[in-house]
């Protein structure tokens, strides 16, 4: 997440709009920027013999255990409206390319009580995706910097229930039934296209230089120093 943080502040320097996907190794947990309620516990917490990451992420919101998760990350500019208007904007890409995955998703109804629930995935706020059953399939953040956003999220693909439950105390809900072979690699070339017929762009793939990854792992040591 520090690349998607770096990314946000390159975007306000000119860099180009970008659009990410990644997954997580090891296991992490990663709180929200402001999230002070959470178990102690998950300092220490270990799962088949490796110790889960705990990390704070720069945008808001409530923990998320990144564990058969996709992640994707979002920097753009120019978008107007509150906050939940730009999600709607950002969050279209993300409805339409699971609609032609043969998964419908509208948006959570959580009041403001979700506060108090650590969990991110124990409610879905108007910012969160679900499905037609009130399982919750996505959940978003977002941080502004001046003109610039940097929303991110997870897309919880194939949870494991008793590391959910270690973390978390609760039990997880069965949630979305994928097909057995839709495979990480499928759900990205359909979510790249379904933005980029959204947004009406079209997509440079590009890895980061060393001199690119200097910077981010400045930005890593900084938070530790």
């Amino acid at each position: 997440m520090a690349i998607d943080q770096w990314l946000l502040k390159q975007h306000q320097s000119g860099y180009p709009p970008t659009l990410r996907f990644y997954t997580w190794k090891p296991t992490a947990i990663s709180l929200g920027y402001h999230q002070r309620k959470y178990s102690q516990d998950w300092q220490n917490l270990i799962w088949k013999g490796e110790q889960i990451d705990l990390v704070r992420r720069p945008t808001g919101g409530r923990a998320v255990l990144h564990h058969g998760d996709l992640t994707y990350a979002v920097v753009a500019s120019g978008l107007s409206g509150s906050r939940i208007e730009v999600y709607k904007i950002i969050c279209e890409f993300l409805i339409q390319g699971w609609h032609n995955l043969g998964v419908e998703l509208h948006y959570g109804i959580a009041g403001r009580g979700y506060i108090n629930n650590p969990n991110c995935f124990g409610t879905a706020t108007g910012a969160d995706l679900v499905t037609v059953d009130g399982h919750k399939l996505i959940g978003s953040a977002q941080l502004r910097r001046g003109d610039a956003i940097l929303q991110h999220g997870s897309m919880r693909l194939k949870p494991d229930k008793e590391l959910f439950k270690k973390v978390f105390g609760e039990d997880l809900f069965d949630g979305v039934r994928l097909e057995k072979d839709l495979e990480i690699e499928r759900i990205i070339t359909v979510l790249v296209d379904a933005a980029r017929d959204c947004f009406g762009v079209e997509f440079e793939q590009k890895a980061l230089s060393e001199d690119e990854w200097e910077e981010i792992l400045g930005i890593i040591k900084s938070q530790y120093d």
